[in-house]
């Protein structure tokens, strides 16, 4: 019997890597496609061409070096999907700032985290957006900002921010959105023009906050390099071209959006479709059927809701042929609907973290429907795979381990924490994802399970521990276990068993109540149990499994 191939791969190609910044590949994209559809807002009523959208782009940068930002300094956004993220994305990168995102579902205690973490001088935000009022929040932080002259803040709690930017208004110390271009002057486009060659793709641009397992979110920093090449690759393993309108419903604030997103469509010249500003499945529909979009991006929760809805059948989805899922294990039946009822006979199954910028493996065009569901493909190209066990060996092909990945994708490191950096990438430069996987003899990777308690909701990653350390803060509570139990809809479902201090009492209620406006809605355990002990190793080890186990028996038997 011959010995098994191991678990390695390397995603040999003939194209080379861009060798340039996001700003000047920008440029050359609209040199080449000025007159194509660039942007399309549907809620917004915006279509725009590519030279248009350079207009913007480049108005709205001149105006952020006007504020006094200079390069290296980080320049938060705090908003749903819309024109002015994508305005800002480009804006940013060819002003040389680093854009930080924040997720639009943050409250008070996870904005004040992201924004000192990172040293944010600017912060772009939305009004409002569901039951979040940015701008509320922003005042209930920095009280000051109400007296502020705009683009002078002294705050207390936020002490790096000077200037705050409202899409959508101008409230009291802040600078409306589509004013900023006036503060650009000749002397900020001149010095905008002298920036180009001394920007370098190796450049941070871009800080991504990923949960973090000891509780407080730690900050992926990716350069140039880094987003646009998977951008592009992304874009060529889905055959894009000038002719594609991709359907974005996917957040801007996560690589999806902003990477698989925007950037695979800027390095191919193809629009760039954005139905809502959140999630809506209706709105998606109609969004592909109006614009006759050609690609589909979304988690299968997302693609279960199109599927499922009502007016399903009322929408001419025929201009479909390619898309990507990504973010949580795609059911085969889901995948066998959307290519028999939605057309996507060349949908790609993506794999990768934030860390990865984001993407690692993908199937490709042609792929059998067993390997576009049952796997997440094979090695991108110039990324390298490996496979290995709990010594850092690679395994043979087949057997379980841990997926750690290599190349130009892997994050400089977590944005002031040179610690975490070192847990995740070793001296070799391997990123350790923490995920199970298997590689079959054709190089086809599958996720068998994780190694630490990730819970993936909806597509939404959420580390239990960071649920566990804040709902320690709270009095009444002596300890807590936060992990997934499965559910139907979103894949998984957050549970807490909480033990209460002795002589206190509690009830579900209040500790809803506790999270409300403090962490994001999807963190707040949606089943909560109180427990007097929890399942223990003789050593003391929490043993979640067993937690697991019994949670998932009572949902099931009810």
């Amino acid at each position: 019997m011959t010995e098994r191939a191991s678990s390695y791969m390397h995603g040999a190609s003939d194209l080379p890597l861009i060798g340039d910044t996001i700003g000047v590949q920008f440029d050359r994209t609209v040199a080449r496609f000025g007159d194509r559809p660039a942007l399309i807002v549907h809620q917004q009523r915006i279509r725009w061409t590519w030279s248009e959208l350079a207009l913007r782009v480049e108005a709205f940068a001149a105006g952020l070096v006007g504020l006094g930002l200079q390069r290296g300094d980080r320049v938060g956004i705090w908003s749903p999907n819309n024109a002015e993220w994508v305005i800002t994305q480009f804006a940013t990168a060819k002003a040389g700032l680093i854009l930080v995102n924040i997720n639009p579902a943050y409250r008070l205690t996870e904005v004040e985290y992201a924004l000192n973490k990172a040293g944010c001088k600017a912060l772009i935000t939305a009004t409002r957006f569901k039951t979040s009022d940015y701008i509320g929040m922003i005042n209930m932080l920095a009280p000051e900002l109400a007296i502020s002259h705009p683009g002078d803040l002294r705050s207390t709690k936020l002490p790096a921010l000077r200037s705050v930017i409202q899409i959508g208004g101008d409230a009291p110390g802040t600078f409306a959105f589509e004013k900023i271009a006036h503060h650009g002057r000749d002397v900020d486009r001149q010095h905008l023009k002298d920036l180009v060659p001394l920007l370098q793709f190796d450049d941070p641009i871009n800080i991504q906050f990923t949960s973090g397992t000891t509780g407080l979110p730690k900050g992926a920093t990716l350069t140039h390099h880094n987003i646009l090449n998977n951008g592009f690759f992304i874009g060529e393993v889905m055959h894009y071209t000038e002719q594609d309108a991709v359907c974005v419903p996917v957040p801007m604030y996560h690589c999806f959006g902003m990477v698989i997103g925007v950037l695979a469509c800027m390095t191919h010249g193809a629009a760039i479709v954005f139905p809502g500003e959140g999630f809506d499945p209706l709105a998606t529909l109609q969004t592909v059927a109006a614009y006759r979009c050609t690609s589909l991006y979304g988690v299968p929760t997302m693609f279960i809701a199109e599927l499922d809805h009502p007016d399903f059948a009322k929408y001419d989805l025929t201009s479909l042929r390619t898309g990507m899922m990504a973010g949580a294990p795609c059911p085969i039946e889901v995948m066998r609907r959307c290519i028999r009822d939605m057309h996507l006979t060349e949908m790609t199954i993506g794999y990768g973290m934030t860390e990865t910028s984001p993407v690692s493996t993908q199937t490709h065009i042609g792929d059998s429907l067993d390997r576009q569901a049952g796997t997440v493909g094979r090695a991108h190209p110039h990324v390298e795979v490996k496979i290995v066990d709990t010594g850092g060996r690679i395994v043979p092909r087949g057997t379980k381990g841990e997926f750690c990945t290599r190349g130009y994708s892997v994050m400089q490191g977590y944005w002031g924490d040179p610690e975490r950096t070192a847990d995740a990438i070793d001296a070799a430069g391997w990123m350790h994802t923490g995920d199970l996987a298997t590689m079959d003899d054709d190089g086809y990777c599958a996720i068998v399970g994780r190694i630490k308690d990730l819970v993936i909701r909806g597509g939404e990653n959420i580390y239990p521990r960071e649920i566990e350390e804040f709902l320690y803060r709270h009095p009444a509570i002596v300890d807590v276990q936060v992990f997934g139990v499965p559910d139907k809809r979103f894949g998984e479902e957050l549970c807490a068993w909480v033990k209460v201090r002795a002589g206190e009492t509690l009830t579900e209620d209040d500790i809803k109540a506790f999270c409300k406006d403090q962490i994001a809605h999807y963190k707040v355990p949606r089943y909560i149990r109180f427990v007097d002990e929890f399942p223990m190793t003789v050593t003391g080890k929490m043993q979640k499994y067993l937690m697991r186990a019994t949670m998932s028996e009572e949902l099931e038997s009810k």
